[in-house]
């Protein structure tokens, strides 16, 4: 049989074990799938379900302390566990590439792109001149838009949509039969996410290539998959066509994780976020029955004590629960309550808690100025969310680093807590002003000392924010403790131990230690699967009402931005576009750099708009375009204005700011003609 008519991957009850501690514990718990010849197969479910080590499995490249104790791996015919290490690394070479999530770690910081990605055709026995020409024609193909430029950058010179799409023209340029892509958007912004994924979508048809694609993003997944596993303690719960798993689910765990979403149109306001109770069981726990019995609304008695079987539902749709038939009548975890506002006083008591006024970031690079923050105005009121979007390279960080005084802004700048103008470097500020302004970041491993526990990390910040000791302290930290729902039995754990929800509220923990006015939101829900994130998002909203603490949130993940914040900042190259009420700003009109983000969203069922395809990077801070500094990129681009006259941030209607030569009505009008028009094609 031919490599064309043979299935790219086959996985038979697979079972794989690591070793902890002396002890064999069982991960994946007899896994079976196959993927056909230019097929596209996800596999979802929460952080520690095994969907990695499917992937490492299929590679023949678990962990030292890994092993398939039985099953079968059968990879574009061959099988993969009777090879030897030769075959094993000829296979890698020919038939197997993978994309993993961080590309920036996928590549050698001290080697150039153009030497990294020719070394693929020097493996494959091409000389170094035609190993050159090749990779540069590979990164063509992969839409760089300055192919020569970056074969001669190092990956940190490069955005992380770039390097994504440097380390998919490596695993592409050996034309594999299988592609495995490991969360591969999960950093990325929402238009460099969707070209990445129109990128792959466009490459795989070009190359017949089969695709395992693993992702906690299910709306990604059902964009790019044929079919799809849900994966849950090391088990395949159901499987089937990806269009009717996602929109006829027949287990509880994907009804429940369909429901942690925000959907279109989902606000704090209007209800919680539905999410799973409990926890995945531990690393080779016993579970003779149903895997998913301990957190399942429909368990009963046999649930406990028999595993169900993969019950045929049609069309190729499987179920593993005895009670598949009543799945998607489950009741709600969480009631669709709304979580109540803050009690505002009226717009003339209440006095913004921050004021940031002219902002402005200068950074010194190679002999030039780069303006990485130009002349950012906003305030913020107690109780409020200001969400902060924009590109990866627009300056949210780094505006959020200068309101904590983290980086020094430049003269002139000012920064106003309750009215009171603040020190520019944290180290100036007094405690108070220190405990009022935290931080939580997207990472709780980088952000919490793994050396230490739970207890010492947030014990440490209540005794140097607040001074308290002895009793008083343990009282503090038992209620803080208990206000951010963390298990109190992990109170002594280290963070390596516990999972990455868990980790994340220790880390708002801490920085709720000191009863701060204002908490920087920093990507907090961006690397956390949709259930956990649903828990999070709900208990930063009530702790905002309950504290009435504002956030400044920032994320690059517009419907999460949506349902958390109350206003919304739009950023680009540094510059604030648009400005105002968060129903304002996903509506119409928008500024047409808001609206080209926007439409990167997954559209909700029976919305037709057309995604807006910005062409290129985000221009240079160093050498940004004259005019407008968007012109180069706009899709409403006017003419020589646009090039000429850098428009000034306007009022346009009560309320709603932006910076754009349209009117209201002109960029309204032109909307909804586009809008007429999508529906009428």
């Amino acid at each position: 049989m031919s490599a064309q008519a043979t299935n790219a991957l086959e996985l038979d009850d697979l079972n794989v074990d690591y070793q902890v501690r002396g002890n064999w514990k069982q991960v994946l718990r007899g896994v079976s799938f196959t993927i056909g010849p230019g097929e596209s197969f996800g596999l979802v479910g929460e952080s520690g379900c095994g969907k990695s080590t499917a992937a490492f499995a299929a590679l023949h490249y678990l962990p030292r302390n890994g092993r398939v104790r039985s099953g079968s791996i059968t990879v574009a015919g061959a099988d993969l566990l009777s090879m030897t290490d030769a075959d094993v690394r000829r296979m890698r070479r020919t038939d197997v590439s993978m994309v993993y999530q961080n590309p920036t770690a996928a590549l050698n910081p001290t080697i150039h792109i153009g030497d990294q990605v020719a070394e693929v055709f020097t493996i494959l026995g091409d000389g170094a001149a035609d190993a050159r020409r090749r990779a540069r024609a590979m990164l063509e193909k992969v839409q760089i838009s300055d192919p020569d430029g970056v074969m001669d950058r190092y990956p940190h010179q490069l955005s992380g949509g770039m390097n994504q799409r440097v380390v998919i023209a490596m695993a592409l340029a050996k034309d594999p039969s299988l592609l495995i892509l490991d969360e591969p958007t999960t950093g990325l912004d929402a238009t460099v996410e969707a070209e990445v994924l129109d990128l792959v979508v466009a490459l795989r048809q070009e190359f017949n290539t089969s695709v395992l694609f693993i992702s906690h993003n299910l709306d990604v997944i059902l964009r790019m998959c044929d079919r799809v596993g849900v994966l849950y303690a090391g088990r395949i719960v159901e499987q089937g066509p990806a269009s009717e798993v996602f929109n006829n689910p027949r287990h509880p765990y994907t009804v429940g994780l369909l429901r942690c979403i925000p959907r279109a149109g989902a606000r704090k306001d209007k209800g919680k976020l539905d999410t799973i109770p409990g926890f995945l069981p531990p690393l080779g726990a016993k579970l003779p029955g149903c895997v998913f019995a301990e957190r399942c609304a429909l368990a009963e008695d046999i649930c406990r004590t028999e595993e169900p079987p993969l019950h045929e539902v049609g069309g190729g749709h499987a179920s593993r629960c005895h009670f598949h038939e009543r799945a998607q009548e489950l009741p709600r975890d969480t009631a669709p309550v709304a979580i109540p506002l803050a009690k505002h006083k009226s717009d003339a008591e209440r006095l913004p808690v921050i004021r940031a006024r002219n902002v402005r970031k200068t950074f010194y690079q190679d002999g030039h100025d780069v303006r990485a923050v130009e002349d950012i105005t906003f305030s913020l009121a107690p109780g409020e969310t200001l969400g902060l979007v924009g590109e990866s390279g627009s300056g949210k960080t780094t505006l959020a680093r200068l309101l904590l005084g983290i980086t020094e802004p430049d003269e002139g700048s000012l920064v106003e807590l309750d009215g009171t103008p603040v020190a520019s470097t944290i180290n100036n500020r007094d405690r108070e002003q220190v405990r009022a302004l935290q931080i939580v970041f997207q990472n709780p491993d980088a952000a919490l000392n793994r050396r230490f526990s739970i207890r010492r990390i947030i014990s440490r910040a209540l005794s140097r924010l607040n001074h308290e000791h002895g009793a008083e302290l343990d009282n503090h930290l038992r209620d803080l403790v208990h206000s951010v729902r963390f298990d109190v039995r992990l109170i002594r754990a280290k963070p390596a131990q516990l999972s990455g929800g868990l980790k994340q509220r220790a880390a708002i923990a801490r920085a709720f230690a000191g009863n701060p006015r204002i908490v920087v939101c920093d990507e907090p829900t961006s690397a956390l699967d949709v259930s956990v994130q649903a828990a999070i998002l709900n208990l930063l909203a009530e702790l905002q009402v309950e504290k009435e603490t504002a956030y400044l949130f920032i994320s690059h993940d517009l419907g999460v931005v949506r349902y958390l914040s109350d206003r919304i900042a739009v950023l680009y190259l540094g510059r604030l576009m648009e400005l105002g009420e968060a129903g304002t700003v996903y509506g119409t009109p928008q500024h047409p750099y808001t609206e080209a983000l926007l439409s990167s969203l997954p559209r909700a069922a029976g919305e037709e708009r057309a995604r807006i395809r910005l062409t290129g990077e985000i221009p240079s801070h160093a050498n940004p375009p004259s005019g407008c500094v968007f012109h180069t990129r706009c899709p409403r681009y006017i003419g020589d204005i646009c090039k000429t006259e850098e428009p000034s941030l306007k009022e346009v209607e009560p309320g709603h700011f932006w910076r754009c030569h349209y009117s209201a009505d002109e960029l309204r009008n032109l909307q909804r003609v586009v809008s007429e028009e999508e529906r009428t094609a």
